[in-house]
């Protein structure tokens, strides 16, 4: 029989913010939100609990703002894109993909008060209609739309309820055709 090397505090990261909640991230999606407890990160942290609350002073509830700004902020990229549609689109796909490989988060960032991360990809999202000469008002109220629209159909997609009992829904295509409309209706 082999034997593992044992783990210690030498061969460890140190302690950050960032490892904290990607340890965070990692119970959540494989357990769910409500097995995240200080005790059982620390365990995969391999520290005492207490010493979270030393990046962490307020705790639970700075640790789920942070797995909500960690989720919840994605610039939206303009590389690569043929235009200002093709890049909210590229931008549309990824976020949801986001979303729901972290479906666990998807409650907190809906119900929880973190204005700050969602409005750091507003303002992003603003900037790339802005390159499309969308006026500042309507890049405005687009950007929104278009954050809501996304946020609310990776909800019911995770929740995995179809429209009427017992109906197979092509989630890729509803959200694609739901896409379209949304992008239609922005005009420079």
């Amino acid at each position: 029989m082999v034997r593992q090397p044992a783990i210690n505090a030498q061969n460890r990261a140190p302690l950050s913010i960032e490892r904290i909640i990607e340890a965070a991230l990692q119970i959540v999606d494989g357990q769910g939100l409500g097995r995240l407890t200080m005790r059982r990160l620390g365990d995969a942290l391999e520290v005492e609990a207490m010493a979270i609350y030393h990046h962490l002073p307020r705790g639970k509830e700075q640790l789920l703002d942070g797995l909500v700004a960690h989720v919840a902020i994605a610039p939206a990229e303009t590389r690569g894109a043929a235009g200002w549609r093709e890049a909210l689109r590229d931008w549309a796909r990824g976020y949801r993909a986001r979303l729901l490989d972290h479906a666990g988060v998807l409650p907190l960032l809906v119900t929880r008060r973190n204005p700050a991360a969602l409005a750091t990809t507003t303002a992003s999202l603003q900037e790339v209609l802005r390159l499309g000469a969308i006026p500042e008002a309507a890049a405005a109220v687009a950007a929104h739309t278009l954050l809501g629209y996304v946020i609310g159909h990776a909800a019911l997609e995770a929740r995995g309820t179809p429209d009427g009992a017992g109906e197979t829904v092509d989630w890729d295509a509803r959200f694609n055709g739901g896409l379209d409309l949304v992008l239609a209706a922005i005009n420079p």
